[in-house]
């Protein structure tokens, strides 16, 4: 015998079959239909006039994962995460909620929150770098916030793209303090929850908070006599093993670079002397390429490093870094020079940006790859050689394995692994012989 349905379930139903019907016979140019809410027709209508289809609409990728990063790092929000989570996002993770925060033109930026909601909301494209305008999406909380400029809630069928339907979301835009211009928009997404009455206010103090935030920073400096100076954290470079660059640093927020800005940083890290445009220019793209697109991307560095607070600058005529900065390139080689074997091979994670084909990156790899494997065959012991021989870097280097077993007693157990290696590298050169 089949489940009794319950009174809440059917109207439920009900309610989306009456919003379906009422989509289905919307005039782009006539008034709302009976029992919409006049809001969510005039919305409609916006959709209808756009030439959006509800059963056809999806959102569509704006950047790619490398132009997102850099688009966001310069972001005027981009400072405001912690104000986000420290408010929000950590009350709502638990709830199977999701929030994300959009630029002025409804693109997200920014998508966090319960693990299991955002794998759902993947598959009707509610991630960042995606356009979630009206025009683009029609009816949906962050896009029509932005239209109207005003705190806005969407249920479940009363979103235009039937793809959204499952979903409830509300959101609030943001204004810069100093202009009252919009900035961009917090979005709270998922089931019923995120519709609840209080939800709107609970936005409304998150986005107060951010813009009392960005207030504070166009604030004048009082005049106070100093404080005592003490030496800030040196920054750090992060490269190894990842293929997009991180800054750590105790006085910002960590910052992920873009691809190009990743391999800028990364080669002028390791020239203390600076490049000419020609030089740095040769060592991102390769000889012959324009100097103004080299010229172009170090601008653009610039600003999301002034930007991200770190204190990091960039110089000209030569391109330099002004400013401390350690890399991890760096700490590897440190602890090699020191004959700290062992805490060099833990530093050492992965190649430098392993899938960069700046000319400059693949020579400071190589560079790094080689003087590691030098230092470690001069003086390792055998333990730290085979953990290096186990290395992706390394595990195809028959000569290494070849010292291994020299250098293994000859009732070590392992010397029946170390046989075996050689003996199936030995047949791959053969094969390609």
């Amino acid at each position: 015998m089949p489940h009794a349905l319950s009174p809440d379930t059917l109207w439920r139903d009900d309610w989306k079959r009456g919003l379906d019907r009422a989509k289905e016979s919307l005039s782009a140019t006539g008034p709302p239909p009976s029992g919409v809410r006049h809001v969510i027709g005039e919305s409609w209508s916006r959709a209808l006039r756009s030439s959006l289809n509800p059963a056809g609409t999806e959102p569509r990728s704006v950047w790619s994962r490398s132009d997102l990063v850099d688009y966001r790092n310069a972001h005027p929000l981009a400072g405001l995460l912690p104000v986000v989570h420290r408010i929000l996002l950590r009350y709502t993770r638990d709830q199977g909620l999701i929030v994300a925060i959009g630029d002025e033109a409804g693109r997200l930026l920014w998508v966090n929150g319960n693990d299991a909601a955002m794998r759902k909301a993947e598959h009707m494209g509610f991630i960042e770098g995606a356009d979630w305008s009206e025009d683009s999406m029609g009816t949906t909380a962050p896009g029509t916030a932005l239209w109207l400029g005003t705190g806005v809630q969407v249920r479940q069928a009363e979103h235009f793209s039937h793809i959204v339907e499952p979903w409830s979301c509300s959101a609030v835009p943001i204004r810069d303090p100093a202009t009252d211009t919009v900035l961009g928009v917090l979005d709270l997404t998922g089931d019923d929850r995120a519709v609840a009455p209080e939800t709107v206010p609970m936005l409304e103090a998150t986005v107060a908070a951010m813009e009392s935030e960005l207030r504070a920073r166009h604030l004048p400096t009082l005049s106070v006599p100093p404080a005592p100076r003490i030496a800030a954290p040196t920054p750090v470079l992060r490269v190894l093993g990842r293929d997009l660059a991180v800054v750590d640093s105790l006085s910002a927020d960590t910052l992920t670079l873009g691809e190009k800005h990743s391999e800028i940083l990364t080669v002028l890290a390791h020239a203390p002397g600076g490049l000419s445009a020609d030089e740095l220019s040769d060592a991102i793209y390769g000889p012959g390429h324009p100097l103004t697109t080299i010229r172009a991307e170090v601008s653009r560095l610039k600003k999301v490093l002034r930007h991200s607070g770190v204190s990091l600058t960039i110089g000209s005529r030569p391109y330099r870094l002004e400013g401390a900065l350690d890399t991890d390139v760096k700490r590897v080689r440190g602890f090699l020079s020191r004959g700290a074997h062992r805490v060099a091979l833990a530093k050492y994670v992965g190649s430098v940006l392993p899938h960069s084909t700046a000319p400059g990156v693949e020579q400071l790899r190589d560079d790094l790859h080689q003087h590691l494997r030098e230092v470690l065959m001069q003086g390792a012991s055998v333990e730290i050689l085979l953990d290096y021989a186990h290395h992706t870097d390394a595990c195809d280097d028959i000569t290494l394995w070849q010292m291994c077993l020299e250098l293994l007693p000859a009732k070590s157990p392992r010397r029946a692994e170390v046989v075996l290696r050689i003996e199936a590298l030995e047949a791959e050169q053969g094969d390609c012989n």
